[in-house]
């Protein structure tokens, strides 16, 4: 590509102010298009001879080649046609749909129409510093900035920006201090479990006892499950499978026995579903081959959706017995009783 000219366009009086018109490239759902752009300088008030320190200024960048070509491409052009379809991929499948949540409700309205290259520190700051009125906890504010900064990171991996503006900015400080979060006891837990219906309560004593992700208790299989131990190969997650979270979880942890009879107790499982007026019977598990799921949606033996179980089955257990804001334990609620789980 042949290298642009350099310009210098004389500065010209419109009205009351100094202005210049000069060439910009932008791009457009991936195509390169030259535009003629006005820049208004200051007021005429001012001297031409000012006027023009201002202009080259204005123009330094682009001149010297420190502005790329492809930054003229707009923020939602850029997440629509390379971050969606090539950076997003790469990650988990929870984690692709919370960054697109984010971005459809926080980031598009507010960076929607505006370049790469005018995203700059001070835009950024003044976007996550007008956060502090926003009702959000600071998790939510931590991720919004996180997002922003992921897509700006792949933008200056792609040579479309030289820096990532988002590098440094600050979020604003917390309303209010960082709070305990709750934990549930050993009485608690065994007067929950009673509660909880077939396979599910066998899953939540799983995780219980082991500390797997409930992504990895999805995608265990039978031949996963030892005499005295449990191999994590894979997990599952609303319909996405893939290898273990990280390397460290990806390995074989010895489990106590009693957990392990309880695994197996499941084959010998029938379990009820209403269906209007009728109840229908099925196997907690239809096949137990190497490779079969241990735990096996109801009706169809299919990978189960975490979300419905903990909706379903887990939360209207808990309130029934007065604890609403249980959680998997392998999530952020439950912390603290993940920690304890080995003393239950």
């Amino acid at each position: 590509m042949a290298r642009r000219r350099y310009q210098k366009p004389a500065p010209r009086k419109e009205g009351q102010q100094w202005v210049i018109y000069y060439w910009d490239d932008d791009f457009v759902e991936g195509e390169r298009r030259r535009k003629k752009k006005r820049h208004v300088l200051g007021p005429a008030s001012m001297g031409e001879r000012e006027a023009e320190k201002i202009r080259d200024e204005v123009l330094r960048p682009l001149n010297q080649g420190l502005v790329k070509i492809g930054s003229a491409t707009r923020f939602e052009d850029y997440v629509e046609t390379v971050y969606r379809p090539v950076v997003l991929p790469t990650m988990a499948k929870s984690t692709r749909d919370r960054a697109m949540s984010v971005y459809e409700n926080y980031l598009k309205p507010a960076f929607a129409g505006m370049c790469l290259r005018d995203l700059s520190p001070l835009t950024a700051q003044r976007f996550v510093s007008g956060m502090a009125n926003w009702n959000l906890a600071q998790e939510s504010k931590d991720k919004i900035r996180d997002v922003l900064s992921s897509i700006m990171s792949s933008a200056v991996d792609y040579k479309l920006v030289l820096t990532n503006p988002v590098e440094g900015v600050k979020l604003p400080a917390p309303k209010r201090g960082k709070q305990r979060k709750p934990f549930i006891t050993q009485e608690q837990f065994a007067l929950l479990l009673p509660w909880v219906k077939e396979p599910y309560a066998t899953m939540l004593y799983v995780a219980v006892f082991t500390g797997l992700r409930v992504s990895e208790l999805i995608a265990l299989r039978w031949r996963n499950v030892g005499i005295d131990s449990i191999t994590i190969e894979e997990r599952y997650c609303r319909g996405d499978w893939g290898a273990p979270k990280s390397e460290a979880s990806n390995a074989t942890i010895p489990v106590n026995r009693a957990v392990v009879e309880r695994i197996h107790r499941l084959k010998a499982i029938t379990v009820e579903v209403k269906a209007g007026r009728a109840v229908r019977k099925y196997a907690a598990v239809r096949a137990c081959g190497p490779d079969d799921l241990v735990f096996q949606s109801v009706a169809k033996g299919a990978p189960m959706r975490d979300n419905n179980i903990l909706v379903r089955h887990i939360k209207p257990a808990a309130h029934a017995i007065g604890l609403p804001w249980v959680n998997w334990p392998v999530s952020t609620s439950f912390g603290t009783f993940r920690e304890r789980a080995s003393h239950i």
